[in-house]
């Protein structure tokens, strides 16, 4: 994907706690389409589950899987992956996915490399940063906001002893708002959404002790 779009050590370990908590067992877009209207009566219409900040997951019951929640292509890697780890929830994954997506989003909007640094790897990463340092230089500040998101799926999966990569396809209202150093307007707008189609895969060693998924690379749709 074009983007145009640790801490301590206690810190860091936090982070990780929190993709772990949110993808499976156990988680600018400036882009020009249709803008959709928001609803100003609403606060927020991001369910709590996609927000930032990670929803409490009850750690001993699984969830029903949802309809359709992978697509044909994906079948025989989310087997292969399912026989490798009896414990993988692949309903929790898809949520968990939603709000690591979101935090990912908040992370880059912000610049805050420290958090992205524990959620991607390094190839994403760089690309996050050198997007982020770009911004800086030219002055721009993003005001973006993840609306909702309209529809999450796994499109594809894989498992290549020992990791294992689940792509996630995002459809999202993203509300954007660019300014410069001085928060003069630029570009965007809270009052409508733009409609965004991202497609991200997570990876895992499923071998290892540590439990943690991380982006391992974006697209768009």
């Amino acid at each position: 994907m074009t983007i145009e779009i640790v801490l301590l050590a206690m810190v860091a370990a936090f982070l990780g706690l929190r993709l772990y908590s949110v993808l499976g067992k156990r988680t600018g877009h400036e882009q020009e389409h249709m803008p959709r209207s928001i609803d100003p009566r609403a606060k927020d219409n991001l369910p709590d589950d996609a927000k930032p900040h990670v929803p409490d997951i009850a750690p001993a019951a699984k969830s029903a899987a949802p309809a359709m929640v992978y697509e044909t292509a994906a079948e025989s890697g989310m087997r292969d992956i399912l026989n490798a780890d009896r414990n993988f929830d692949v309903a929790r994954f898809v949520e968990g996915s939603k709000a690591a997506y979101g935090m990912v989003l908040e992370a880059f909007w912000k610049g805050d490399r420290e958090e992205l640094k524990a959620l991607c790897d390094d190839d994403v990463y760089e690309s996050f940063v050198s997007a982020i340092e770009s911004r800086e230089k030219s002055g721009e500040v993003l005001e973006n906001r993840l609306v909702r998101i309209e529809e999450t799926k796994i499109v594809d999966a894989s498992y290549d002893r020992p990791m294992a990569r689940i792509t996630v396809r995002f459809d999202a209202d993203i509300a954007a708002v660019v300014k410069d150093k001085d928060g003069t307007l630029i570009g965007g707008s809270l009052t409508d959404a733009v409609e965004t189609h991202d497609v991200w895969t997570f990876m895992r060693d499923i071998s290892s002790a540590d439990p943690n998924w991380i982006l391992d690379e974006t697209d768009e749709a």
